[in-house]
């Protein structure tokens, strides 16, 4: 891992950034001490909710979740909440 001083990295920026984008990370100091990363972008990834539908389908579940009851998300009754743990 490279590293320069913040100001070569301010004279330098665009050669850096070509370095970047290369795949290298650089780390940008103040005074011998780190204060930040130059590292390439990463596109984050995300839930692909189709492909685990296909994925389900596949292997033949057609519906993940067959039921769930319209009261489902209601609150507990008192004297269940109330009730000693086994």
């Amino acid at each position: 891992m490279t590293s320069v001083s913040i100001k070569k990295a301010k004279d330098s920026l665009t050669e850096l950034s070509r370095r970047v984008e290369g795949g290298e990370s650089i780390v940008v100091t103040r005074h011998g001490k780190p204060v930040f990363e130059m590292v390439p972008y990463k596109r984050k990834g995300g839930l692909d909710m189709e492909a685990g539908r296909r994925y389900l389908d596949s292997i033949g579940v057609k519906d993940p979740f067959p039921y769930i009851a319209d009261d489902f998300d209601d609150p507990l009754p008192e004297d269940f909440l109330l009730r000693p743990l086994p």
